[in-house]
């Protein structure tokens, strides 16, 4: 983007300067030439002003010509077509700038001057001309390069920004550019992320209650046929019995569907090894903790395997450190360890902690210790539980918060990259 914006606009400057400069050179070179005939001229007026009568030529002095003529410059008088003086050296016209002037009558002055003298002058102005022309062309270059960078840049950030949005980081930027447009783009991606993150929480909560509803009523209707399955009547039992086998059907079904909703969120899911990548997360974030005159603690052992996307898995845990430095205190650790069936992460620091009040709600959008807008923590449970994991405050004060993700199975390890081991 950047390359295309600046071959455009050089390729303009550089039209522009030619199609200004050639002209303009030329019309200098013809303008120099015209002055120097005009200085001759003006030359010989001064001369045919002391001539005014026959007389006046033998009382002329040669030097005081010479001083009105320019360098290497010739003189020449004539009367009713000869020769009566010459002042200076002999010239050959083709190589000299030559103009005449009639006096009084039959009289005729002509002077002449190196072909040299006004090819210097030429020479000069139009390489001041061609000087000019580059000195613009240098600044539109200037400016181009300052506009591509100035437009390209911010385009950059809005791109990489959808395509975070697209895959799954609902965070706002709260970074503009100071152009019109493209800041008005970054406020619809904001207010679009803000809408999916609800969205998704949305149905993730429907899909939970639904399941939980369904859940419940199968499991009365299962008590019910076990009953009736147990009854004397020969025809009522066999009838419930198909019954309680539809209802276990219909109970695999609906495992199978929640199943493949959680696969679909997880889509773009994949085998990561946790330490390279939560190393990558805390190398983006010390350089804000020294800011504020913070550290940041990592404990992250190797063989860590998990399921998830990778952009997802980091603005999460970016999200929670970020909350760490705007309301934590002291340093920040950075852990992940192995359980049974699931691989924990948590992000803790020294700080006083979580309100008691706000404990429940600590996950709720627009709930906020601070002046804070109140969504770090929603998108980053959102970005979490979109992978089939889970996202708690395991510890009030100080704040700890625990990223709960499925380990990878054995048939996910199959092909996937083992971890380097140390040497």
């Amino acid at each position: 983007m950047r390359r295309r914006i600046l071959q455009s606009t050089l390729i303009v400057v550089t039209i522009m300067g030619l199609v200004l400069g050639v002209p303009l050179a030329f019309t200098t070179w013809r303008l120099v030439e015209d002055v120097a005939r005009a200085e001759l001229t003006g030359t010989l007026e001064q001369i045919a002003g002391r001539l005014d009568d026959p007389g006046a030529i033998a009382a002329l002095e040669p030097s005081q010509v010479e001083l009105a003529l320019p360098a290497g410059g010739r003189l020449v008088v004539e009367l009713d077509g000869r020769q009566v003086l010459a002042v200076g050296p002999e010239r050959d016209p083709r190589t000299s700038v030559v103009e005449t002037l009639p006096f009084a009558p039959g009289g005729l002055l002509t002077i002449s001057e190196p072909n040299s003298t006004l090819r210097t002058q030429q020479l000069q102005v139009t390489l001041i001309v061609v000087l000019l022309v580059v000195l613009s062309v240098a600044a539109g270059t200037s400016v181009a390069i300052w506009t591509a960078r100035r437009l390209a840049e911010p385009l950059s950030d809005v791109a990489d920004r959808a395509a975070r949005l697209g895959a799954g980081d609902f965070r706002a930027a709260p970074h503009r550019h100071g152009i019109p447009e493209l800041d008005r783009v970054s406020d619809v991606l904001d207010t679009s992320a803000g809408a999916l993150a609800d969205l998704l929480r949305r149905e993730r909560d429907l899909v939970g209650d639904v399941s939980h509803q369904l859940r419940s009523r199968l499991t009365a209707l299962q008590l019910r046929l076990d009953e009736l399955a147990t009854h004397p009547d020969e025809s009522a039992r066999r009838e419930a019995l198909a019954a309680l086998e539809q209802t276990e059907k219909l109970t695999e079904v609906l495992d199978e569907l929640l199943e493949a909703a959680r696969a679909a969120r997880s889509a773009g899911a994949e085998v990561q090894d946790l330490r390279t990548l939560l190393t990558t997360v805390a190398d983006e974030w010390r350089s804000a903790l020294r800011a504020a005159g913070r550290s940041l603690r990592v404990r992250l052992p190797d063989g860590l395997l998990a399921r998830v996307t990778p952009a997802r898995l980091r603005e999460a845990v970016g999200a929670l450190v970020d909350n760490a430095i705007q309301h934590g205190d002291g340093t920040v650790l950075l852990a992940a360890r192995a359980t049974e069936n699931s691989i924990v992460i948590e992000v803790s620091d020294g700080g006083h902690g979580v309100p008691e009040e706000l404990v429940p709600h600590v996950f709720d959008r627009g709930v906020s210790v601070g002046s804070s807008t109140g969504l770090g923590l929603a998108l980053a449970r959102a970005l979490v539980e979109a992978d089939g994991g889970r996202l708690e405050l395991s510890r009030a004060r100080p704040a700890m918060f625990s990223v709960f993700l499925p380990a990878a199975r054995a048939d996910d390890l199959v092909g996937a990259p083992r971890p380097a081991s140390p040497r």
